[in-house]
């Protein structure tokens, strides 16, 4: 009989365990649903932030936060934002959250050939500081302390995946954009745009056009081959993406009156590249502007796939579009 007792007291025990670990399991796995935000604002003292952390039930002893504090000589260097805590936590750990994790980071990306306007809508979204950026955007001053000599920063904010503090201010996103691009047009790539005789200028406005142009990284360079061809022997580039550029809204077939629209940025009319870039280019875009295939082709056009035939006269052009055209009226 004591056996099958300790038998039953052994079972029981075993079920026990096993609801109070499933128990603990559910308990964990749960407890990213009990998150508190907080907000820390400008100007805020650090009994402030106590107070605040205390209301929210984060702590519960308002003087031994203080004072870990204090000790830590962090009194004078509490930073603005949006923090994130799960339930209670220790003092060392809320301290660790505000001054050493840091506020919430929002993230924007940049698609590669995205207009600055485009950009600017993302980023409002985020932040909503249009004024830094409207302003800045034209501010030749500005400009000029980061050496970019255009009548504004089209083209000089490079694409790419960017986390920022909220409440970060709209001068501190376009810097942190406008040295990113010069992290990327390093010193190798400067040698290379005197070696061609370009300015880094036209260099950046070259790549927009061939952004606007490519889908496929593989035609970069001989997209740019085109361009340099036709620059050579001094003929009009004749890009699309620089007429699109002045048209407001989503690209669109262009018209024979759409290719007669007098701008300065319009390539069918005028000779040489357009007063500065049309989108902010990506590496591969840029690199493309330096770096052109070898090739005689000075006409492209595209297939409906992506991908554009290229040919170095023009009979085999006006070919190559009949077979186009074609190919929309079977597709359509």
């Amino acid at each position: 009989m004591v056996a099958n007792n300790n038998s039953r007291d052994s079972v029981f025990s075993l079920f026990l365990t096993v609801c109070l670990l499933g128990a603990s399991i559910f308990f964990v796995s749960n407890r990213d649903i009990d998150k508190t935000v907080f907000v820390i604002e400008k100007g805020m003292s650090l009994n402030t932030v106590t107070n605040l952390l205390y209301e929210k039930d984060i702590i519960h002893n308002k003087s031994f936060f203080k004072y870990r504090v204090y000790f830590l000589g962090l009194s004078n260097k509490i930073p603005v934002g949006t923090f994130v805590v799960e339930g209670k936590v220790s003092s060392r750990n809320i301290i660790n959250t505000i001054f050493k994790d840091g506020p919430i980071r929002l993230k924007l990306t940049i698609p590669e050939g995205s207009s600055s306007e485009q950009i600017f809508l993302n980023a409002n979204i985020l932040f909503d500081a249009s004024d830094d950026y409207n302003v800045l955007f034209k501010d030749l001053i500005f400009m000029k302390e980061f050496n970019i000599q255009a009548s504004s920063l089209e083209g000089y904010l490079f694409p790419d995946t960017y986390y920022f503090f909220e409440g970060t201010s709209g001068r501190k996103v376009l810097v942190t954009m406008i040295d990113e691009f010069w992290k990327n047009f390093n010193k190798t790539f400067i040698e290379r745009t005197n070696e061609l005789g370009f300015t880094v200028h036209e260099v950046v406005t070259l790549a927009s056009i061939i952004e606007g142009e490519a889908l496929l990284n593989k035609e970069r360079a001989i997209i740019s081959s085109v361009y340099h061809n036709r620059l050579k022997k001094r003929m009009k580039l004749q890009a699309d993406p620089t007429i699109q550029y002045l048209i407001p809204g989503n690209p669109k077939a262009l018209s024979i009156r759409d290719l007669r629209r007098v701008s300065p940025y319009n390539t069918y009319l005028n000779y040489g590249l357009p007063p500065g870039p049309i989108n902010n280019p990506g590496l591969e875009s840029i690199r493309a502007a330096l770096y052109p295939a070898s090739t005689d082709y000075l006409y492209f056009v595209a297939q409906g796939d992506g991908s554009h035939v290229f040919t170095t006269n023009q009979q085999d052009h006006l070919k190559a579009k009949k077979l186009y055209k074609q190919y929309k009226r079977e597709n359509r």
